[in-house]
Formats: structure tokens, sequence, C-alpha cells
């Protein structure tokens, strides 16, 4: 029976449909301007700018301007690059303009799209900030769409790794600026340690368009960005604790893989107290008292770090170093650590050099950083699993936007293996057959292990691994293509070799092409068939000086990469249908997508499947599974493996079937929804620490903007004040009762002055305002003196840096009390009480505590401070040395961080990069940019020169 939401559905369109069908007649209205704007010179076209800025002074809003806008971008698409939108990209503008996301298939061209929405609402002058999952893609499109925004008149910034304040700075106060996520987040936070309103580099948050927003808000932001410092070095206790592990057995732990945690049973406690107590490190007679709660969180970590994060998995040691592996890209993440102490057990596990922990000095979560946008939009080839979340969290809606062409790309069903031998048996041999019509395949696998698995199983079939960023991989590859045989090449896209992905994964649509990926390794890089003809245009015409020789060779490139594009179109299969009769089906040509494993997520499926098909192009996609994979073996394969042994599944023979594709959705729904809750929750104790942190970022903001903080440190002083004589004359109190002689020590600590208190308590009839009273007198009199001998331009100096330093240090803190509170307050609910709540109340009480405490030292410096004269002119404090991370609170994954960096006002990471770099010894450059100059001091680019591939 038809439901009569599913009629309605048919009858009149989904909501979707209808929102997509009233977007439609603005686009109409653009399009009637067309002609208008063509006609226009390139002189008239910049001045619209002038004239829609002029209008928006006048009253009018953006919205108001939005078909004439759109027709500018339009048509300055056109001049500039070439490009002129389509109707869809103009609702996808129109969408981003709205504060939502626009879902569109990959390859619909997302990038030029923004610059609609972008070009609209930079109009204002308040700034709008894109945002990309790194700095080769915001350079690269600030780059490439920035050539738009600069003929219509705007000012385009980057901000990438390794600027300096002052080109940050000057970024954001442009009108357009490009930046990634992580950048925005650590800016923010730094601006929030500055010591005057001039260090920050940041201007507000007005608008921003987040690129790929389901990696960016809902992927990464399950981690914190934390900026912290180094503590003590205590590398021999690592090492000390892991060796405790080995010695325990089977029945003294439980893993739980699902829940990624890792607990020791009552056996394995009492055996780890015993080794404790025998090395000198327990305190007490049991591992849970007080005393030892240092020691539980580091044995917890040395076994999850031995139990549950696998070698070439999850990270890989390379150099003496740990290198965290992301678990979404499979790329490798050099810099970044693992939090709270798991890198050092990891490092101690592997027996490399166990680096010092560090302590948080400042954090925000994603969630609540692009929360301050006023406003947000998003865009992406997969949003909508994830709908209910960006609603949720960011009020974010999800539209999906129309394909320009129709999606020629066939889905298969997926197949189901018993064992994961007969898996890849069955992956290689359609590798095999796609491989000799010269079909290019893309093979996803879920790790660096299971790429490299399958990289060797393909060696042992006869195939040769080659580098797509060598020349004479690249001629290799091109050769077989043009004597249109098998060539039984392959190339390998993985964390080892991720400098290079945007190489590899460009020419994996090369007839004949067999590239395996880590999940979605490569993202923001279009697959064309047939190869690019940019990315060989820019490896075979480097070096070439003659224009007409350059032309020649380019000319033959875009001849033979058209010519591949018809081999890969025609690589087209016959397949016969099950039940034989004949019967047969013609699965189509273009990029062949097998995946070997399903992710937790749909979505990450998704963008694996996206890959092909891009603009109407013909496609297929394919995933083989087997009952021992990860997906499979945590949620229920043992019951399936039964049914199937029972029905008589031979080996080697697979089940095909749609309901298969249903019931693995349906888990897959189930750890969507179980990863939602989770990050959820742990957004709601964030948001109690994000109301304290937005108190005492607006707190210092006030101070540094204040022309005088006399009347503030006044007002402290005497709190502390009302604070000590309460403390030591109880209300009602009889003079006898009084604490005179430790108020006086009090004072004489904290205020500097040394008054006969005890003597005051004798005087008949005084009361406690009388000794208040003069108590305060005494000390604004000091405070006074202080003034007048340092000069009030001084005095008011001292002040701010006083307030801001004592201000900084008490919330850094704060933040390891919070973080502390969070990892017990769990446990109140055994006692029925919710954690939520005991978190809150507790952490305000720390709070409240804190600004009690700051007021008590800023009254005390500044009350003992003296001048000492200085030749050197006087300057803000410098930040202290800093490292940033980005940590998984479910996992300990620290997924970002530039670990050992100085980030001070006067020494930045370009600066360290450049010193450290020795033009002699290409081994000390590091990562370079490929426009960046040769470190080598030729004056070239690097690309043009020791970066050049030919």
């Amino acid at each position: 029976m038809v439901s009569f939401g599913a009629l309605a559905r048919k009858l009149l369109g989904s909501s979707n449909d209808r929102l997509i069908r009233r977007y439609e007649a603005t686009v109409q209205a653009i399009g009637a301007l067309e002609s208008e704007m063509a006609s226009l010179s390139d002189e008239a076209l910049t001045a619209k700018t002038v004239e829609f800025r002029t209008a928006i002074a006048g009253g009018k809003t953006v919205d108001d301007l939005l078909v004439p806008a759109f027709a500018v971008v339009r048509e300055a698409g056109k001049r500039v690059l070439g490009m002129r939108h389509f109707d869809v990209q103009m609702i996808g503008g129109m969408v981003l303009n709205s504060g939502s996301i626009a879902e569109m298939r990959t390859g619909e061209g997302k990038t030029l799209v923004a610059t609609l929405a972008v070009y609209l609402n930079a109009l204002e002058g308040k700034g709008v900030h894109v945002v990309t999952v790194n700095d080769y893609l915001a350079s690269r499109d600030a780059e490439w769409m920035g050539r738009i925004y600069k003929f219509l008149g705007l000012t385009v910034g980057i901000i990438v790794h390794g600027l300096s304040d002052e080109e940050r700075r000057a970024a954001y106060h442009c009108d357009v600026t490009y930046a990634t996520n992580n950048e925005l987040g650590f800016d923010y936070l730094r601006d929030n340690m500055k010591y005057e309103r001039d260090q920050m580099v940041q201007r507000g948050h007005h608008f921003a368009i987040v690129d790929e927003v389901d990696s960016i808000l809902v992927d990464e932001a399950r981690t914190p960005l934390i900026i912290s410092g180094p503590l003590d070095d205590r590398s021999e206790f690592y090492q000390t604790i892991d060796g405790f592990i080995p010695q325990l057995g089977e029945g003294d732990y439980e893993v739980d893989e699902k829940q990624r945690t890792t607990t020791f049973t009552e056996e394995g406690t009492e055996k780890l107290e015993g080794l404790l107590a025998a090395a000198g490190h327990l305190n007490g007679s049991s591992l849970y008292d007080i005393e030892n709660v240092a020691i539980v969180h580091h044995v917890n970590n040395a076994l999850k770090a031995h139990k549950l994060f696998q070698r070439d998995k999850d990270y890989i040691v390379r150099n003496d170093e740990i290198v965290i592996i992301d678990e979404f890209t499979g790329r490798m993440m050099p810099g970044r650590r693992y939090s709270e102490g798991l890198h050092q057990a990891l490092e101690a596990k592997e027996h490399v050099t166990v680096q010092p922990e560090n302590q948080t000095l400042a954090s925000v979560t994603f969630q609540n950083y692009f929360r301050m946008y006023k406003k947000l939009a998003g865009m992406t080839g997969t949003a909508s699993t994830e709908a209910a979340e960006f609603a949720d969290i960011y009020g974010l809606d999800v539209v999906e936007i129309p394909t320009n062409l129709p999606v020629q790309r066939v889905d298969d069903d997926d197949e189901v293996y018993r064992t994961v031998e007969e898996k890849y048996k069955a992956v290689i041999s359609e590798i095999d057959r796609a491989h000799q019509r010269l079909q290019p395949v893309l093979v996803g696998t879920a790790s660096i292990e299971k790429s490299e698995t399958l990289a060797a199983l393909l060696r042992n079939h006869g195939y040769k691994q080659i580098d797509f960023t060598d020349p004479k991989g690249l001629q290799a590859l091109y050769a077989a293509a043009r004597s249109g045989k098998p060539s039984r090449h392959f190339a390998v896209l993985n964390a080892r070799f991720h400098e290079q992905e945007a190489y590899i994964v460009s020419e994996a649509g090369v007839p004949g092409a067999v590239t395996i990926a880590t999940n979605m390794a490569g993202r923001g890089t279009d697959i064309k068939l047939g190869g690019s003809t940019e990315m060989r245009m820019e490896l075979e015409t480097a070096g070439i000086e003659d224009p007409a020789e350059k032309e020649k060779v380019a000319a033959g490139i875009r001849a033979e990469v058209d010519r591949f594009r018809e081999m890969v179109l025609a690589a087209r299969e016959t397949v016969e249908l099950e039940g034989g009769k004949g019967r047969t089906v013609e699965k189509p040509g273009g990029l062949y997508i097998i995946g070997t494993e399903r992710h937790e997520s749909r979505r990450i499926d998704n963008q694996l499947r996206g890959r092909s098909g891009r603009q109407g192009d013909p496609g297929r996609s394919k995933f083989y599974l087997s009952l021992q994979d990860d997906l499979m073996r945590i949620f229920g394969s043992e019951r399936m493996d039964t049914m199937l042994t029972r029905l008589g599944l031979k080996e080697d023979e697979a089940i095909v079937h749609p309901w298969i594709n249903k019931a693995l959705e349906k888990a897959q729904k189930k750890v969507e929804a179980r990863n939602f809750d989770i990050r959820k929750n742990l957004l709601k104790y964030d948001d109690v620490m994000n109301d304290q942190r937005r108190v005492i970022f607006e707190q210092r903001l006030e101070l540094m903007d204040a022309e005088t903080l006399e009347e503030t440190v006044t007002d402290m002083r005497h709190e502390t004040i009302d604070t000590l004589v309460a403390r030591h004359i109880p209300e009602r109190a009889y003079p006898e009762q009084w604490q005179t002689a430790e108020l006086r020590q009090e004072t004489r600590d904290l205020l500097n002055v040394d008054l006969p208190i005890p003597e005051w308590a004798a005087e008949e009839g005084i009361a406690e305002d009388d000794i208040r009273t003069r108590i305060k007198t005494a000390a604004d009199a000091l405070a006074k003196e202080k003034s007048e001998r340092f000069g009030p331009e001084v005095m008011r100096y001292i002040e701010r840096s006083v307030v801001l330093q004592t201000i900084d240090a008490l919330w850094r803190e704060h933040l390891v009390n919070l973080d502390h509170l969070r990892s017990v307050v769990g446990f109140r609910g055994y006692a029925q009480r919710d954690p939520l709540n005991e978190y809150k109340s507790e952490s305000f009480e720390l709070f409240q505590s804190m600004l009690a405490n700051m007021r008590d030292r800023v009254t005390q410096q500044l009350m003992r401070v003296e001048l000492v004269r200085e030749d050197e002119p006087r300057q803000a404090p410098s930040l202290p040395q800093m490292d940033e991370h980005h940590v998984d609170a479910t996992t300990g994954t620290d997924e970002f961080g530039h670990g050992g960096e100085f980030l001070t006002a006067d020494f930045t990471p370009a600066e360290a990069d450049r010193m450290q770099r020795d033009p002699d010894q290409p081994d000390s450059w590091g990562p370079i940019g490929r426009n960046e100059p040769c470190p080598c001091g030729s004056g070239k680019k690097y690309k043009h020169c020791h970066g050049a591939y030919v």
C-alpha cells in the first residue's frame, strides 16, 4: 500500500525538487541579463562592483543585488577563465548565498560555483572566507578563481601554514580570503593570546563557505583544535610502563573494537599493582588510590597502544618517529601527534625516541568556531547522509543540486565472499578483465596496510608497480595506451606517496591505468577520462622556452588526451546475466571504481563512487566484500557465516543481491547514528567550556581596548581586601575571635603593606568596616605612590601586561583542571548522577575560583611591582613556545599538529624552515610548495628547478 507521503512526492516532487523549481525563476532572470553584460567593456563590467557597493551603502542588501551580481560574475568567468557558469551552478550559488549546503556531484564545478556567492557577499566589505581542506587546494583555488575577483576589483588573500603575522593580517583584510579550516581556527586561538589589539590578525567572522563541508564539519569536527606547550620530560617512565604490558595475559584485559576502548580485568589490575609496586611506582596499596590517578592514565594508554593501534594502519614508523595515518584519507600526517600521552605510549611501544608531553594553552572545536560566523554555507558531493547533523548542530539545510548532464555511472550490487583471500582473488580477476580492455581502474582500500597487501598480490600476479610522478613511469603508461595493448602496470596512492597524490590521481583516467588508493586520497582533484591535459602540460612543457615549440608540444598533448578519452569511453564490457539463456547486458566504459571494503560511513563510500561519472561521463562502480572485513566482523557477520555454510556456499562463490546492499546500508546507518551521538555528546561538554572561553576572550578584548585599567585594578584590589577581611573577621564575631595576626600576615603578603591590625582591633568600639576601610586606604595610597613614581603611562602599560598575562596563566591552569574533570566525571553515572550536569556545576565552581584567584594574583603583582630601567624600547610580551594539535576526543588521535615550531611574534615557522634549509642538502628542505622559490638559490620556482619531473 502506497503511503500518502510517497504519493505526494510522486505527484508534487520532494521538498528538494520544489525548492529547486523556485530557484529556476531567478536563474531565468539572471539569464535575461547575459546579453546586456556581454555588451559591456571590461572597464564597465569592473565598474559594476563600485555600483553595487554604493547601492549597499545606500541601504540595499546583498539579496537585492543577487540577480545582477550573479550575471556579472558569469560574464567575468567567460572573459577571464573561458568558463561559463551553467544554470545548475547558478542554483548552487543561490543555495550558498542563502546559508545552506549545496550538494553537487564530483566534477560539477563546485570551485566555480563558490565565486557567485563569494563575490556577492564580499561587496559588503566585511570579508568572505573560503575554507578548504588543505594548503594545496587553498593556494590553487585562490590563484585560479582569484582571477575573477581581481578582474572585478576585489582583493584576494591566502592563509597557509608558515605565514608571518603581517602576511596573515594582510590576507584577512582582503575582500576574499582562502584558508584551511585548521589555519582559521589556530589564528583565532592565537589572536586571543595576543597582548595588543594591533597584534591580532583576524578581523571578524562575517561569511564563510566551507568546501568539502562534510569532511571539515563532520569528520574533522570530532576533534578540537589545541595549542599546547611542552611539559617536563618523562620518557623513562613511559618506557617502564610499556615493559609491563607484554607481561599481561589475554585474561588480564578486555578490548572493544566497536567502542575503541580497552579495560583491565580484576586479575589484570592485581597483576599490574604487583608490577608497579615492585618497580617502586605505586603509592599505597591500590592502583585506584587518588595518588595514582596519573599512573592509571599511563597504563591505560600503554594498553591501548599495544592492543588497539596497529602499525602501518593507524601509524607508521619513519625516521625515529611515529607518523599518524589519517583514517579517512589514508594520508600520512607528519608532525601530528596523538594526545594526552598516547603518542608517547606508542613511541615507547615501538622503541623510538619518546618526545615530551604538552600542556593545553588554548583550544576550540570546529563546531564552536564555525558557529561564530554570522552566515555559514558549504558545498560537497556527499552531505545528505549527514543532513540531520548539519541541521542540528549548525542550522544548515542540505540542498541537492541537479547535475548539468544526466548521471551515466552504473553502480553494481556488492559481491560478498566468505574470506578475505577469496575477495582479493575476485578483485584481481576483475582488475585483469578491465585492464585487458584498457578500462582505467581506481581501486579503493581502507588503509595503507590493505593497499600494500593488494599491491603485493598484483605484483605476484605479474603486474609491475610504477610511479606516475616519474617521467619513465608515465611514458610507459602512455606508450601502452598508444599501442592499445595492456601494459600490466599499476600505481599506488597512499600516505607513503601523499606528496604527489594530485599527479597520481590526475592520470588515473589514462587507458589501462590501474591505481590503488586509500579511501579518498587525492580528494579535490578531478579524474578526467584520458588523463589531465593541464597536468601533462605542466610536466612536459616545463623548460621549453620557445613559444612555437611549446605550442607544438601542447597541441600534441591535447590531441592525444582526446584520443585516449575515446579509448576509455569505448572500453565497455558485455556481461552474461545470471541464469544464462544467452541474455547479456552491456556495462559502460569510463572510469571503473572497485571498492575492496565498505566504510563505517556511507558518505565515504559515496565519495569513492563519485570519482567516476563526472559531468555526464559513463562510469561504473562495484564493491567486493568479505565476512572478515572490519565492518562485517564487528557488526555481526558470524550468524551470516553460519547461514552461508549451511546453504552450501562454495569457495570462491559470492553472494550478489540487493538485500545484501540494504543490510549493509542499515548497519552503516547504525554506526553513523552512534558516531553522531558521540560527537553531539562531546559538543555538549565543549559548549560548557565554550561559554567560559567566550567570557575570557571577550574580557581580554575589553581590557586591550580600554584606555586605562586603573578603575579595574582598583576594583580587584578592593574585592581582594573584602575577601581577606571576611575570611579573618567573620560576620557578627566578637573582636577576641578575630584572626588579626593572620590578617596582618596575608595583608603583608598580598598588598605589600605592613599594618598594625592587631593594635587597631584593640581600639574601643572598632568595627570590621573600619579595619576594611583602613586597609583599603593604605593599599590605595601605595598604589597611588607607585603610579606617581613610575608615571601614568608606564603604570597603565604595567597594569595591562600584568592583568592579561595573569588571565592567560590561570586560563591554562583552568583548561588542565577541566581536562581532568572531564576524564573522571563519567564515573558519576554509576551513582545515578548525570555526568553532564555534574560537569556543568563543577566547571562553574572551578571558573568562579579562577576569577577569584585572578583578582588576588593581579593585586599581589601590582602591589609588589618595581621599575627596572632598560635601554631597549618597550615591547609587548612575546607568546610562549607553542605546538598545534587537532585531537580526536573519542580515540585520542592527534589529526593535526606542527610539533616543536615556535609561533612567537618575532619567529615564524616559515623563518624556521628557511633557517634549517641547506641549499646544498635537498634532504634538509622538507615540504616545499610547487610555486615557492627553489631552496637551492637558483631563483627559479621549485617546480621548474629541483621539483621538475621531466
